[in-house]
């Protein structure tokens, strides 16, 4: 393993955040754990890691992301289209004449136990022995 110096790490990590985001994040240490804007903790190593990722990322192509993921958002988002679409499937399907659906047979109840079978091994690994109670 290779040592890092805290200093370096940050100061890198600092940049290529502030070049992704457009803003310097708050980085606070305890005990050798590092919290970024109120994060999740993460080790010094993990941090180097998340500026190579940070510094490989471009800020167009954040910027292209945002977008990607807004419309992704309003995809999802119910609208009273969607809402008035997915009612009217239901409908028809209540409306429908029911069919007649065979009715399901219960499976019989296995004859299988396990305090049986442990008994039985008992029995057979130990003979004269008795099951306890």
């Amino acid at each position: 393993m290779s040592k890092l110096d805290k200093d370096s790490v940050l100061e890198k990590f600092t940049k290529a955040y502030e070049a992704a985001n457009g803003k310097a994040p708050t980085i606070e240490a305890k005990g050798g754990w590092y919290s970024v804007d109120g994060g999740k903790n993460v080790r010094l190593a993990q941090l180097e890691e998340m500026a190579d990722e940070l510094g490989g990322a471009s800020a167009p192509a954040a910027k292209k992301a945002a977008p990607a993921a807004k419309k992704a958002a309003e995809k999802d988002a119910p609208t009273p289209e969607k809402k008035a679409a997915e009612s009217k499937p239901a409908a028809k399907k209540k409306a429908a004449p029911e069919k007649a659906t065979p009715k399901k047979t219960k499976k019989p109840a296995s004859a299988f136990s396990v305090k049986d079978f442990y008994t039985q091994q008992i029995k057979e690994a130990n003979p004269g022995n008795k099951a306890p109670r």
